[in-house]
């Protein structure tokens, strides 16, 4: 019964998908209002992109809190600056004790345009007109800065497991809508590729082949 269950709330959700990937944007903000499928969430890390910069590039990413675990909160919170307690030490201290690893990265301040969860769900944290603080020290084509030109997408997942169907489902219809609304969209490419002394995501488990479609219809290449 409940992987009858869970087919049918998957049939809804990309029922719905398909739908609200039609709807434009407005003021780089997705527009529409069921929070089941596409999510605003704001995050204050962003700056104002370069006057007359076109948008030329999407980045996919994978992240994971604490490492290797999904499906829950806190890719929110650190792209909102609250993965760990500012006021209370105690909570903050027994943080600490259970995700050692939360230490390290509580003081960054990173943020992606779109985050895409396991089940396909999409968050938005940022902006499109706004540059994200996603792909750090990097460069495409002899052009350095990549968040200058680029639309950050993060994709819950790790570099040692398979993403989900759904993902992939979400992350084609979400960059056939970007093309349609910014046409100067040209490239993809993989964190790894523009900062390849520093990150390895994507990694080898994202299977580009599963975007061939997408990407001939909208004429995006990955070089």
């Amino acid at each position: 019964m409940k992987k009858i269950e869970y087919k049918k709330r998957k049939k809804l959700h990309l029922q719905k998908l398909k739908k609200i990937l039609k709807i434009s944007w407005k003021n780089g903000w997705f527009c529409y209002k069921n929070r089941k499928v596409i999510q605003k969430v704001a995050s204050k890390n962003y700056n104002e992109r370069p006057q007359k910069t076109d948008l030329t590039l999407i980045v996919i990413h994978n992240i994971s809190l604490p490492p290797n675990n999904f499906e829950n909160k806190w890719v929110e919170k650190f792209f909102q600056n609250k993965l760990l307690p500012k006021n209370n030490v105690y909570k903050k201290r027994a943080l600490i004790k259970k995700y050692p690893y939360f230490a390290t990265i509580a003081e960054q301040e990173v943020s992606s345009h779109f985050y895409i969860r396991r089940s396909g769900k999409i968050i938005q944290f940022v902006s499109i007109k706004k540059r994200a603080w996603h792909a750090g020290k990097s460069m495409f084509l002899n052009t350095e800065n990549c968040n200058n030109f680029s639309i950050g997408i993060e994709l819950s997942g790790s570099d040692f497991l398979p993403f989900s169907i759904w993902q992939y489902y979400s992350l084609r219809k979400l960059i056939f809508s970007l093309k349609r609304c910014f046409k100067n969209l040209q490239f993809i490419s993989g964190h790894s590729d523009i900062a390849p002394q520093r990150k390895t995501d994507p990694g080898k488990y994202f299977y580009w082949q599963n975007l061939q479609e997408v990407l001939a219809k909208t004429n995006i290449k990955k070089p």
